[in-house]
């Protein structure tokens, strides 16, 4: 499921392995900077308020989206970057995210808790960045 064009490495020597993610992914071919996304629907909805599980399913929908409109897929990713409300809301993250991205080849991540995003009701935002091969 991984992508050729991408080198993974989990633990540079004097950094202790991740679990999740990896510390360094580099890459060839053309970049994709996808913005953050959040739960919002093709309307502009709001898709499960109140349920970080819901929200995180529907995040990585949209970021599938964004990225097959740029001829990239999950295993191009090469960086997550979390921006959650909550850090409680993690595993609910996760568990989404593992839904799509390969296990053994995730992307270097991180995770923010923030104060408040755009709207009150949203509870997390993702962004990503990928590269595809040439």
């Amino acid at each position: 499921m991984g992508s050729s064009h991408l080198t993974h490495i989990a633990a540079p020597e004097g950094v202790a392995p991740g679990v999740g993610y990896t510390h360094v992914v580099t890459g060839t071919g053309r970049l994709v900077a996808v913005s953050g996304q959040v739960a919002l629907d093709a309307a502009g909805q709001v898709v499960g308020a109140g349920d970080p599980a819901a929200q995180a399913i529907q995040v990585f929908a949209n970021l599938g989206r964004c990225l097959t409109a740029a001829g990239a897929t999950f295993s191009d990713v090469v960086k997550l970057t979390y921006f959650v409300v909550d850090v409680a809301h993690l595993p609910a993250v996760r568990a989404a995210r593992d839904a799509v991205i390969d296990p053994a080849r995730p992307p270097a991540s991180t995770a923010v808790q923030v104060a408040a995003l755009f709207r009150p009701e949203l509870l997390l935002e993702v962004e990503a960045l990928a590269f595809v091969g040439s």
